[in-house]
């Protein structure tokens, strides 16, 4: 397999010619092959949850219509993330690994917009369905939360973005921070209703947020924290909005020097591996709501009153079936 790719220096304009080809003994080149390689397979796993949800859940107590709307969620982030791998960029610097329109800025950051808002409703389904079925109000108000918290954190995003302003791309990844930090907090309360394998699952779900929590806050937030604080150190000059929006449809730079994608290449790795694996785990787990009562505990199952035990549907969360 050859790997050519059209690049062109960064002091060069926007989409003026570029030569040159990046080889196999660039890290960036086996970093992007890995990257479509995973997001091949994440694509082909989502095909068959389809295949076998979609045929599976007929009058199960979730109901199709309400799984299918989670795999529609689901396909949101895991294609977004595709497209976001086969096309990596860095929205504030404008770098870009391939030449193409669909490499700018706007394209890339709607993209985004839309597969990260699935993502965080993709939880808050989950919240909200083991908090009904358990009379657990801490999870559903958890639930009701993250959507608006995560859709100002989109808003930070786009205005850092626009302006090149980084101290905004730290305000947004806090903003998810405290968004997984209150999923975490609705998992620990569900712990104490389930046994056996879906305690489980929760444990390791609570896993996982810690260690994303951590990572944002030692590695993700301080990175743009850093970038920010150089940014007023050199005086640099900000974008206005609107001189933004132009620029992001407009211009972008391809380069495949490791030192501009060195420190993307972390958060990068992780966003469209680990957090797209766990989108696909939420989809199946949604399915199983019916056997989910087998695994409650004693004590959860009679200290629930009837109503909560029942089965849960996503209109409670402004989803109609």
């Amino acid at each position: 397999m050859s790997l050519e790719w059209r690049e062109r220096p960064s002091s060069l304009t926007p989409n003026s010619p570029a030569t040159g080809s990046l080889s196999w003994s660039n890290p960036v080149a086996w970093w992007w092959s890995l990257l479509t390689l995973v997001s091949g397979v994440n694509i082909a796993v989502w095909f068959v949850l389809y295949r076998q949800l979609s045929g599976q859940t007929a009058g199960s107590a979730a109901g199709t219509s309400d799984v299918q709307f989670m795999l529609l969620l689901c396909a949101a982030y895991v294609f977004g993330c595709a497209f976001r791998s086969f096309l990596p960029r860095a929205d504030v610097q404008r770098i870009c690994l391939f030449d193409t329109w669909l490499s700018s800025v706007m394209v890339g950051r709607t993209v985004a917009t839309v597969a990260e808002i699935c993502f965080a409703a993709q939880w808050a389904v989950i919240l909200y369905q083991l908090g009904t079925m358990t009379g657990a109000e801490t999870a559903v108000n958890m639930a009701w939360l993250i959507l608006p918290i995560i859709l100002i954190a989109e808003c930070f995003s786009w205005y850092a973005v626009l302006t090149t302003h980084y101290l905004y791309n730290a305000i947004e990844n806090s903003l998810w921070a405290v968004a997984f930090f209150l999923i975490g907090i609705g998992l620990c309360r569900l712990l104490p209703e389930f046994n056996g394998a879906v305690r489980v699952m929760l444990i390791m779900a609570i896993a996982g947020i810690v260690f994303f929590l951590a990572f944002l806050m030692t590695v993700d937030v301080p990175m743009y924290l850093n970038r920010w604080r150089t940014e007023v150190g050199d005086g640099s000059t900000l974008m206005k909005p609107l001189e933004g929006l132009r620029d992001v449809t407009t211009r972008w730079v391809v380069t495949h020097d490791l030192a501009e994608w060195k420190d993307e290449i972390a958060w990068m790795s992780l966003y469209f591996s680990a957090a797209v694996w766990s989108s696909l785990a939420l989809c199946l787990c949604y399915s199983l709501e019916d056997r989910l009562p087998h695994y409650r505990t004693e004590a959860a199952i009679h200290a629930v009153p009837p109503v909560h035990a029942a089965s849960v549907s996503t209109a409670g969360i402004g989803i109609g079936r």
